[in-house]
């Protein structure tokens, strides 16, 4: 990890952005960064100008251009770019992803496009006035129990963590009323380009997810033009699935269709079939509990 907070891991010639979610920061890509590039993977999950860790003017369009720009500079060096992003990182990894149709694959991990899981308040439904109002930059939506973990421990340690310094591994404490604003807008040029996008597509989602509810993958896999798309929905973690409960389940299964999407691209998916090293495991595992 840089100074900076960005995480970069050079590997082979498949090249993974990594966008972590709404005002965050890569911290909470760190474990699937470390497990894709175990697996052989270069991995980069920087900083976005205007989007990461708190910002004071944020601006979608914004967002878009330094993502994208990110991407651009992985493509001229390496011959497959996929993009993984999770929470409003997914959103935006869609976004980077229409800007982008070379993209080779994008793994969207607890996709929002809505805020409306179990936990959201009800007067969610109102803050869209409220941006429009005297208040918008004094008003600040806080994180509560249970921040995006069903993991009890880790739950527990994230809370300890916002009382002391109003950020965590997971996100920060609170959110500004523009950047949720500008996430709801950036929600809405995405649903509309939804067709456009070839690339394929992976989706993760936790059914129990707290934030956005699993309709926000079933809307993708809809309207997505994909035409190679895989959904894997989670039954024991939260929205934080990157270091929730089934965080190895997420790294396992994103390795996996990152190497089958790059053996379709070359051609190897016809003369032989993918076998990377944690698709290795699981079938020794399969093996054994057959014997």
């Amino acid at each position: 990890m840089s100074t900076d907070g960005a995480i970069f891991h050079a590997g082979d010639a498949h090249a993974v952005l990594l966008l972590h979610g709404l005002s965050s920061s890569p911290l909470e890509m760190r474990f699937l960064a470390r497990a894709l590039h175990r697996e052989g993977f270069t991995v980069s999950a920087p900083m976005i100008d205007g989007y990461s860790l708190d910002p004071a003017r944020p601006a979608m369009e914004g967002w878009i251009d330094a993502a994208v720009a990110e991407f651009d500079a992985l493509a001229r060096q390496y011959r497959f770019v996929s993009v993984c992003g999770l929470s409003m990182g997914a959103t935006l990894a869609l976004a980077v992803a229409q800007r982008r149709p070379s993209a080779q694959a994008l793994a969207l991990l607890s996709t929002t496009l809505d805020y409306d899981g179990w936990a959201i308040p009800w007067y969610r439904f109102v803050l869209s006035w409220l941006y429009y109002s005297p208040w918008r930059r004094r008003w600040r939506y806080r994180e509560t129990a249970p921040f995006g973990l069903r993991n009890a421990a880790l739950r527990a340690k994230v809370a300890r963590s916002m009382e002391n310094t109003d950020f965590s591994e997971i996100g920060p404490a609170t959110l500004s009323l523009p950047a949720i604003h500008e996430a709801s807008r950036l929600a809405v040029h995405v649903r509309k380009r939804l067709p456009v996008i070839r690339s394929d597509c992976l989706l993760i989602h936790a059914i129990d997810d707290e934030t956005a509810s699993p309709k926000n993958a079933r809307l993708v896999l809809a309207r997505i033009g994909s035409v190679f798309q895989r959904a894997i929905f989670l039954d024991d973690s939260y929205h934080m699935i990157t270091v929730d409960n089934e965080r190895e389940i997420v790294a396992r299964e994103t390795v996996v269709f990152l190497r089958e999407s790059e053996a379709a691209a070359s051609g190897a998916a016809r003369r032989a079939p993918v076998v990377s090293r944690a698709l290795a495991r699981r079938l020794r595992q399969i093996a054994s509990v057959a014997k």
